[in-house]
């Protein structure tokens, strides 16, 4: 693009994306719509997270027995 194309742009302007009153499907489809680096990031940090409260109940289960 030009910069006359660009001041003088008349197409639609890309909108913020915010997920927080999405569905989980829309949530869903907004990942697979991402390079594929992107999508490990996510799936990294969600199963990292998943991870830690797993071993959060795990603790807080057991502490309690004692």
């Amino acid at each position: 693009m030009s910069i006359d194309q660009i001041v003088n742009f008349e197409g639609q302007i890309p909108q913020e994306v915010t997920i927080e009153n999405k569905s989980m499907v829309e949530r869903i489809n907004l990942i697979n719509k991402l390079e594929e680096e992107d999508q490990k990031t996510i799936f990294t940090i969600i199963d990292k997270m998943l991870t830690n409260k797993k071993f959060k109940d795990f603790f807080n289960k057991n502490v309690a027995a004692l």
